[in-house]
């Protein structure tokens, strides 16, 4: 078994944040998922939350590693049409509003039909507006700016937009000469990518891995609840793979693979975490240990749901969380070589 081709890799992140899916609204990508492993010939199930489970039979069938990485995304729902006929809009996720001030953005009406729109302050306009500046970026100076003729409510309710309607951000990827890829939904779409090319390669190189390993793409992190459950009892290491916060006082950078040693929610299993640390130096991958002071994963959210795992969190480096997005090439190509070498490993 070899390592995937991270141009492949990247050309996947690229097609996965460009279909919407806050949380919430993930139906659409969660088939883009099931189709592809599909072709692959490999085993899915839906569970009932709405998450994808594909399992890959291994030489020991009595013990069970899963893999984790999420699909949902940040986004946001219509709270308010409001008398001038613009959004007021409810956060989904953990973001702040100065993240998303002149985002464009797409509304789902519940009869399927988008709209797209534009983020913006009330008082955006500096010739009218003498505290444009100064304004709090919050939820009753913030709206969206629909790109319809409309002038009040009656006129929004008209083409089928209401309250609960989902918003998404436009992801405005790019893949760069540079080997940077830029993006909203970075996380945790670049270590979907990363799995759905790690199975990819099992399939077609006929590759039998130690143990029976089950991947769960979850639809639910951002809300704090996608991988708390359908975790096998026979399962004993739950890796999830997500994003390296970078920021002051942070080890992680966009090149390395990030090890996460403790979060908010705690420490992460020690053993776990040594044999990642060793699987990284034995075979010449670049890694970073690090603590994330305000994050929690879908690790985390299994052990607070009562199950007895070893867990353990990796993932690329990105730069700008929850904003406007950042990784490199490097980052995605490490966090490949340590999961290819952790899926043939021994457990803990």
């Amino acid at each position: 078994m070899g390592y995937p081709n991270v141009d492949e890799t990247l050309t996947m992140i690229k097609e996965l944040v460009s279909i919407p899916s806050p949380s919430g609204n993930t139906d659409r990508v969660i088939t883009y998922v099931e189709e592809f492993l599909s072709s692959l010939q490999v085993e899915t199930k839906r569970n009932r939350k709405g998450g994808l489970i594909a399992t890959l039979p291994g030489k020991n069938d009595t013990k069970h590693r899963m893999l984790t990485a999420h699909v949902d995304t940040l986004g946001a729902m219509v709270k308010e049409i409001k008398p001038s006929g613009r959004l007021k809009l409810d956060l989904i996720g953990g973001y702040k509003f100065n993240a998303i001030e002149g985002e464009y953005c797409e509304i789902e009406s519940s009869n399927g039909k988008t709209f797209s729109g534009t983020i913006l302050m009330h008082q955006t306009s500096v010739h009218v507006y003498k505290e444009a500046g100064k304004a709090e970026r919050n939820q009753d100076n913030m709206e969206v700016r629909l790109d319809e003729k409309v002038h009040n409510p009656e006129d929004v309710r008209a083409l089928g937009i209401e309250v609960g309607d989902f918003v998404s951000l436009d992801p405005r990827v790019q893949v760069l000469s540079s080997g940077f890829i830029k993006s909203r939904h970075l996380d945790d779409k670049a270590s979907v990518g990363i799995l759905l090319q790690l199975i990819q390669q099992v399939k077609e190189e006929g590759t039998t891995l130690p143990y029976t390993t089950h991947f769960l793409i979850s639809n639910n992190e951002e809300i704090g609840y996608g991988g708390n459950s359908n975790i096998t009892p026979e399962t004993i290491e739950y890796l999830a793979v997500d994003m390296g916060a970078m920021g002051d006082g942070q080890q992680t950078d966009e090149y390395t693979v990030s090890i996460c040693v403790k979060d908010s929610s705690g420490p992460y299993h020690y053993g776990l975490r040594k044999n990642l640390v060793e699987l990284a130096e034995r075979n010449d991958i670049a890694y970073k240990l690090d603590i994330y002071p305000y994050y929690g994963s879908d690790a985390s959210a299994a052990i607070r749901s009562g199950h007895d795992i070893v867990h353990g969190l990796v993932g690329p480096g990105i730069d700008s969380s929850h904003a406007y997005e950042r990784t490199h090439r490097d980052s995605i190509e490490e966090t490949t070589k340590l999961l290819y070498h952790y899926l043939e490993s021994e457990l803990v």
